[in-house]
């Protein structure tokens, strides 16, 4: 078992970013198999941190918390991802631009 809130601020802490970073909570940012409805909106990190203060149980089995949720900041977010039924936060920034401009490949192999 794990508490959520706990969970979504150990992953922030882990990777440099506070609470005061969280701009908001969204759901439904990605559409396809994780938003079934079509469904886009927001809350505030306040709202999010009320409904998040619960244990879950994050191992194998069946997913609990929703797909789609997303923790937007500034310059990265937390989305949701699972595997066989287990269940994390992973961190994503903003890829920092190369300075180099040159022919884009596409393909690993060029034949």
């Amino acid at each position: 078992m794990i508490n959520f809130l706990k969970e979504t601020i150990e992953k922030l802490n882990e990777n440099g970013k506070s609470e005061s970073d969280v701009l908001w909570v969204g759901r439904g940012i990605y559409y396809g198999f994780y938003n079934q409805t079509n469904e886009e909106y927001k809350s505030t990190w306040e709202d999010f941190k009320t409904k998040a203060d619960f244990d879950y149980d994050d191992g194998y089995g069946g997913n609990v918390i929703a797909m789609d949720l997303i923790v937007v900041g500034k310059d990265f977010w937390l989305e949701r991802h699972k595997y066989d039924g287990s269940e994390w936060w992973e961190f994503k920034t903003m890829p920092k631009e190369p300075e180099e401009t040159r022919e884009i490949r596409l393909k690993e192999y060029e034949e």
